[in-house]
């Protein structure tokens, strides 16, 4: 099989980013992943392609400065038995998950390749400035990037296609893994007729009470199809849904989120949107997403060559 590759996964667009990789080094290498300790829905995107292990995470957007240490150290602890010399090298696919298995891979010499954040564009991403004085490779994804870092230019890491493009006539409305209640609130309120809204950790009950004619979900294992079904998606800043939505040429629209700490800022945001062609809204307005809506429909779709051949064949040579 060649070598063994171990991916670290940190859930949601990190996640999105070790799916494309395992795709792409599928039958070229072993591959294992790292995940964070009870994420189910990373377990069940990435078991297909190899052996999933957990992790303790050592922050989630809702993690209080005071308790972050102590999950910081048990990873760190829990990272030494976790990471072999078997393995030939190492991918962090970013967030903070990452760090302490990376730092614990090149404290026993086995090489690491990080992937930059597909939303840190104007500055390097926290875990990326860390991981580059113990990297062998960085990856990046924007030629704008390089001005950060010093790396290699792979392009944008999107997943293969899994399901036929089609347009089932709704909208999905995603807040990603944490949720976002604001954007829900305001949207429930606008007279959209055919709508999927995904809540994440937001209580989905009152939604489902005020609008018993919209499909209301928490989570969903095949939220790619629901992507490449749609007519026209509304998401926060995170990266996985934004390039799904890019990847299956659908209308898409912004809105930034602040209840995230830690995330990528408006104007790395701004520009993401930019460079993907798609309105950005920095704050929840529901007339203002009313109106983008009609005129979303009718935006040109930029189509991007896939980065994550070339990314594969770095972290192969690595």
């Amino acid at each position: 099989m060649g070598k063994k590759i171990l991916i670290l996964a940190g859930g949601g667009g990190h996640t999105s980013i070790a799916l494309a990789l395992a795709q792409a080094l599928r039958g070229k290498a072993e591959i294992s992943f790292l995940i964070p300790e009870k994420d189910q829905l990373s377990r069940e995107l990435l078991a297909p392609y190899g052996i999933v292990d957990e992790l303790i995470k050592g922050r989630y957007p809702q993690t209080s400065n005071l308790l972050f240490p102590f999950r910081l150290a048990a990873s760190f602890f829990s990272s030494f038995s976790k990471i072999h010399r078997a393995y030939d090298a190492i991918v962090s696919t970013g967030s903070n998950f990452c760090i302490p298995p990376a730092l614990i891979a090149w404290l026993k010499s086995i090489p690491v390749i990080n992937v930059e954040s597909r939303v840190a564009i104007t500055k390097p991403s926290k875990t990326a400035r860390l991981l580059r004085r113990f990297s062998k490779q960085t990856l990046l994804q924007w030629e704008e990037q390089a001005k950060n870092l010093p790396g290699t230019v792979t392009g944008p890491i999107f997943p293969e296609k899994r399901y036929e493009t089609r347009d089932l006539g709704y909208i999905l409305i995603t807040g990603g893994t944490e949720g976002y209640k604001r954007l829900f609130d305001a949207v429930i309120e606008l007279d959209l007729k055919k709508v999927i809204l995904q809540t994440g950790k937001v209580d989905p009950e009152p939604y489902k009470k005020k609008r018993p004619d919209w499909k209301v979900l928490t989570y969903s294992t095949e939220f790619e199809r629901l992507v490449a079904e749609s007519s026209l998606v509304i998401t926060h800043q995170g990266g996985g849904t934004i390039f799904e939505a890019v990847l299956y040429v659908k209308p898409l629209i912004i809105v930034f989120n602040p209840e995230i700490p830690r995330s990528a800022n408006t104007v790395d945001v701004r520009m993401l949107a930019e460079k993907v062609g798609v309105p950005f809204l920095e704050e929840v307005n529901g007339e203002n997403i009313r109106s983008l809506i009609l005129e979303t429909r009718s935006l040109p779709r930029l189509r991007f060559e896939d980065g994550r051949i070339k990314a594969a064949e770095i972290i192969l040579s690595s």
